[in-house]
């Protein structure tokens, strides 16, 4: 049976979230500016995460945009001027930190522009699938800085130093099929097809253990900042701790009971 969660108040109608069947999908719901992300906006994206993360009923999360022009614009460049200071600037709320510290496994389903921040929060998610019609880029540089939200960072891990040097340093937006080859992307879709395929995805997680899907989210990125013995020991100690779990024990049960497992994140 299909189940959708509450009306969760998330203080604006530029940020959506709703959820089904364990599958929450957030979206940025400002099309008319390519979803560009408010202060308002970033509050409410932290706020959604957050309430996914303390969720029992939300197991992965989609994330895109409205409309079919854009995933996202980034920050609105209108507001930046409003911080007093650089100090302000610096130390404001950024929402790609809170999807990137997400407890719950995300995918991001890129629907057209991901410039600027709509890259980094695309980047901040586990997992990425684009449209046909989509296309990414760091511009920032054309308006004399550079991102800010882990672009570097995270593209440096996704496609190589060459590659985000060429997107950081031209500022020019490569497409679907180059995010693919250059392995920014995990599949590309029709347009028309893209939600279903990015909710099947998350769907397939939120069947999983979800516990041990939470901690395979935090052993990957682990992996990236250890040696590689200590991730390994990492990596060992988490297993032990997700094989002490009621759900490891009915995954057990149900392989020899030959049935399919009901996990309850216990």
């Amino acid at each position: 049976m299909t189940t959708t969660t509450p009306f969760v108040d998330l203080g604006t109608e530029e940020v959506l979230l709703d959820v089904i069947d364990c599958v929450a999908t957030l979206t940025l719901n400002r099309p008319a500016k390519l979803n560009a992300v408010t202060s308002r906006m970033s509050a409410a994206i932290v706020h959604a995460i957050g309430w996914c993360d303390r969720s029992d009923s939300v197991r992965a999360i989609v994330v895109t945009g409205a409309g079919d022009r854009a995933f996202s614009a980034g920050s609105d460049i209108a507001e930046l001027d409003r911080y007093a200071t650089p100090w302000d600037f610096r130390n404001r709320t950024d929402y790609c930190d809170a999807i990137r510290a997400a407890r719950t496994p995300t995918i991001a389903a890129v629907n057209g522009y991901a410039l600027g921040g709509g890259l980094e929060t695309a980047l901040s998610c586990d997992i990425r699938i684009a449209s046909s019609t989509a296309s990414f880029g760091a511009p920032e540089i054309k308006l004399g800085w550079i991102g800010g939200g882990g672009m570097t960072s995270f593209l440096t891990r996704a496609i190589g130093p060459s590659n985000t040097a060429y997107m950081t340093m031209t500022g020019d937006r490569i497409d679907a099929d180059r995010a693919l080859g250059w392995h920014l992307v995990s599949e590309v879709t029709e347009p028309s097809g893209l939600i279903s395929r990015a909710w099947e995805i998350a769907a397939t997680i939120a069947s999983r253990a979800p516990i041990a899907a939470e901690t395979a989210k935090i052993n990957l990125r682990a992996a990236y900042s250890m040696s590689e013995d200590k991730a390994l020991e990492y990596e060992r100690d988490l297993q032990t701790i997700c094989f002490a779990t009621e759900d490891a024990a009915e995954g057990r049960r149900a392989f020899a009971e030959k049935r399919d497992p009901v996990f309850r994140r216990r």
